[in-house]
């Protein structure tokens, strides 16, 4: 597993989701998404729920990240320990969870819930948190510890691009690779972030969502028209 965190350092990982009601959510859409995105050169695909894990993961040679949105709660990213096994038997090389402070659904800490993925599956634990505090707690068994809740909890507050100085501050802090995500919008953004300290990187909107994407075309086209 050590050599399949190796294939991410300095590399792109492309996370291949839709939301729910979309035309795109659909296992084998994110199926072909991935495999594109492998051509175009991506490390590592993450990927959301059980049936795309393991669609992806059946035609994608690459390490895969698979996590499972479930719930109203705060906690919803892989939010218990079932959750977190189910991830691992679809086909996830690596189990990404809520690396918060919060309480998680199922009672358990979020100490216990990654030393029982370790102990009961061949996966690796990425922790999504939010701050450095939590980023340093989650190091403690986490094998990754990743900025993708940054800004998406109530105590911290979203900017319009990835919050680099939280990937700095982690990268120095902790002895286990950071990924940066998190609103990752541009080639130079992902660049800063590689720069900043990051051992990887992962970009999905701005890759796999054309509903967004074409907004922020729409958008600047309709605001160039009203300037004319």
């Amino acid at each position: 597993m050590n050599a399949l965190v190796d294939q991410l350092r300095d590399r792109l990982v492309v996370s291949c989701q839709a939301y729910p009601g979309e035309p795109m959510r659909d296992p084998d859409t994110m199926r072909r998404v991935a495999l594109a995105t492998a051509r175009g050169g991506a490390a590592g695909i993450r990927a959301q729920g059980l049936a795309d894990i393991a669609a992806i993961r059946a035609a994608v040679d690459l390490p895969l990240i698979g996590l499972w949105k479930d719930g109203d709660d705060d906690v919803f990213i892989t939010p218990t320990l079932d959750h977190a096994l189910a991830v691992a038997d679809a086909g996830a090389h690596v189990v990404a969870l809520d690396g918060t402070s919060r309480p998680r659904p199922d009672g358990r800490t979020l100490a216990e819930t990654i030393a029982a993925v370790h102990e009961r599956t061949g996966a690796l634990v990425m922790a999504d948190c939010s701050t450095l505090d939590e980023g340093i707690a989650a190091a403690a068994g986490a094998d990754l510890v990743g900025t993708t809740l940054a800004g998406y909890t109530a105590y911290t507050t979203k900017g319009d691009g990835p919050d680099l100085d939280l990937v700095a501050r982690l990268a120095a802090a902790v002895d286990v690779p950071v990924v940066a995500e998190g609103r990752i919008h541009t080639p130079e953004q992902a660049a800063q972030a590689l720069r900043a300290g990051a051992w990887t990187v992962v970009v999905g909107t701005a890759i796999t969502h054309p509903s967004t994407i074409t907004g922020w075309f729409a958008a600047a086209v309709r605001e160039a028209a009203s300037c004319r």
